[in-house]
């Protein structure tokens, strides 16, 4: 009597693993496809991917591949995975480009990016890609419903690029590299004309020119300033440089 009752919990288990496995082999694709999205709404995702992986591989061509590989990359970009979830949206764009997941996809391809882009003083190669899949997404998509999302991130990622061109700029500034400085500053000016730091280094720009005594620069990049950046705080100051540079040149000339 007393084994019995050792033994009868170790039954018991066994008998509830035996209950609780699932004949998956003799599934059909639509019944796989439900079991494997259980998982997935339940948020035990090593299981869904599993079971994703499994669809792919057991029913090639079915109409529900394309639902298996979606939901295997949302699986990875839900556990953080970027760079594994990126590589699996990429693989439904490229390999079933008539699927209704192709534009969510493109737009979680370019948040994997966006999530992997990192601060700004680090390699941004991440930050580019992300604003070129955004693009890719806007372009190709124009009328779906995230399009304005995107073009929030790319505007940020965008910032980004400009504030690391900035403080190179800054750093060749203090270094007392100015040549390069200067060369540095219209670059921000140029390349990210619609971000906070192209009226920063415009301005930063005109004291660099002052003080190589570059004057006429000074006064054609003031003068760029004036017009350009009407609102920005730096404008009175700009026009006090302006008069100071044009009295200096006033009295030269008169000597």
């Amino acid at each position: 009597m007393t084994k019995t009752l050792i033994f009868l919990p170790f039954l018991i288990l066994f008998f509830i693993g035996c209950a609780s496995t699932v004949d998956t082999a003799n599934m059909t694709s639509d019944q796989r496809f439900k079991y494997a999205m259980d998982f997935y709404n339940d948020e035990e995702y090593d299981r869904a991917i599993q079971e994703f992986d499994a669809i792919m591989l057991q029913f090639p061509g079915n109409e529900i591949v394309d639902d298996a590989q979606f939901y295997l990359a949302k699986c990875r970009l839900a556990r953080t995975e970027y760079i594994l979830a990126a590589s699996e949206f990429s693989r439904l764009i490229r390999n079933m480009p008539a699927s209704s997941f192709v534009p969510e996809s493109q737009y979680n391809l370019a948040e994997c990016y966006y999530k992997l882009s990192p601060p700004f003083p680090l390699d941004q190669r991440y930050t580019k890609k992300g604003i070129e899949e955004f693009q890719a997404y806007i372009d190709f998509f124009p009328t779906d419903p995230k399009v304005p999302e995107a073009e929030v991130k790319i505007k940020e990622l965008n910032d980004k690029l400009a504030h690391k061109a900035f403080n190179a700029a800054v750093i060749y500034e203090k270094m007392d590299y100015n040549i390069a400085a200067v060369a540095y500053y219209d670059n921000v000016e140029t390349t990210y004309f619609d971000t906070q730091y192209a009226p920063m280094a415009s301005f930063n720009k005109i004291n660099v020119l002052i003080g190589l005594k570059r004057n006429d620069d000074a006064l054609k990049e003031i003068e760029n300033f004036l017009i350009k950046y009407p609102q920005d705080a730096n404008y009175i100051k700009v026009e006090e440089l302006k008069t100071k540079l044009e009295k200096s040149d006033q009295e030269t000339a008169s000597k």
